[in-house]
């Protein structure tokens, strides 16, 4: 073989190996993906049942029913076109209250409702801990000095 020949059997052999690898990843994380839906999305089909996804929106107001258990909680989220009743059974997020945003991940019931196996409360952007909003005053003041 030439030194040419060699080059190009290894650079063909590389690109190979490099997308056997690719694959492999994706093959591996097909299973693990999570879709992100809002209540409109699903309104007129619902993807499989045992399909992981993730359910977006806002805790509609009045809607958070707490079971004697102390770790179920049935709520309605919605999206201002929508609303996806949603079932949990663990321990709520502290920022997880009425009016504001959540992510859901589990999966869809065929009767449209959701299961879901953990929740994430999101809060405004406009938040800020206590701590910093004294110090971002401080510094404020000693600015215009």
């Amino acid at each position: 073989m030439t030194p040419k020949s060699q080059r190009m059997t290894l650079v063909v052999l590389g690109l190979v190996a490099l997308a056997a690898a690719a694959l492999l990843a994706l093959s591996g994380l097909r299973g693990q993906a999570a879709f992100f839906y809002a209540p409109s999305d699903v309104r007129g089909a619902l993807p499989a049942p045992d399909r992981a996804v993730r359910l977006g929106g806002m805790v509609e107001r009045g809607s958070i029913r707490r079971a004697g258990d102390g770790v179920s909680i049935a709520f309605t989220v919605t999206d201002g076109q929508a609303t996806t009743p949603v079932r949990f059974s663990g321990i709520a997020p502290d920022l997880f209250r009425e009016g504001s945003g959540v992510v859901a991940e589990g999966h869809f019931n065929p009767d449209g409702s959701f299961s879901a196996t953990n929740l994430l409360a999101k809060h405004d952007e406009k938040y800020m801990p206590p701590q910093m909003a004294g110090k971002m005053h401080e510094t404020r003041t000693l600015e215009k000095q």
